[in-house]
């Protein structure tokens, strides 16, 4: 397995990669591969932090970073993480999310923010990210909104998540 940032070439296969395996998630907005699109155009996109794993020439899972800012500070949100559903339960998703983090950290980059599987990121070092006082801008099950601090948590990221627009307009 390869993980590497994505390529322009990519664009087409990491649509088709989002779409399928959020055909059959449990938790869907069923437009998953057009916020990938839009987040991609959008001043959000952080290039580096979008990233493909390959497996012999295909292309299997994608992660994307965004940033999204807390009080003024900037964060990056985690959304969306894709694995074809032949390769889940592999190691992709894990590997696509610690690569992920290792880059974030060298770029400077404080925390992540996820809202997903309670079950599935705290594995990461995900937590409610209500014990820190960061709040979603909508109805959210606190257990689903989670923080990974990438160094040492600061107490100036606290109030409500300002997310990229596309998450709204998409």
């Amino acid at each position: 397995m390869i993980i590497r940032q994505e390529r322009s070439s990519d664009i087409a296969e990491i649509y088709k990669v989002v779409k399928q395996a959020f055909a059959s998630a449990e938790h869907k907005d069923g437009n998953e591969q057009e916020l990938v699109n839009a987040l991609r155009k959008s001043s959000s996109y952080i290039p580096v932090l979008s990233l493909v794993a390959q497996i012999d020439n295909k292309i299997a899972g994608h992660v994307m970073f965004t940033k999204g800012r807390v009080n003024g500070c900037d964060v990056l949100i985690l959304a969306p993480l894709s694995v074809l559903p032949e390769f889940q339960r592999r190691g992709i998703g894990s590997a696509l999310i610690q690569t992920g983090h290792e880059i974030a950290k060298k770029q400077g980059y404080i925390c992540s923010i996820v809202l997903g599987s309670e079950f599935y990121y705290p594995k990461f070092g995900y937590e409610p990210a209500s014990k820190y006082g960061i709040f979603a801008p909508f109805n959210v099950p606190d257990e689903n909104l989670m923080v990974k601090f990438l160094a040492e948590p600061s107490s100036q990221i606290c109030g409500t998540i300002e997310y990229p627009k596309e998450f709204f307009e998409v």
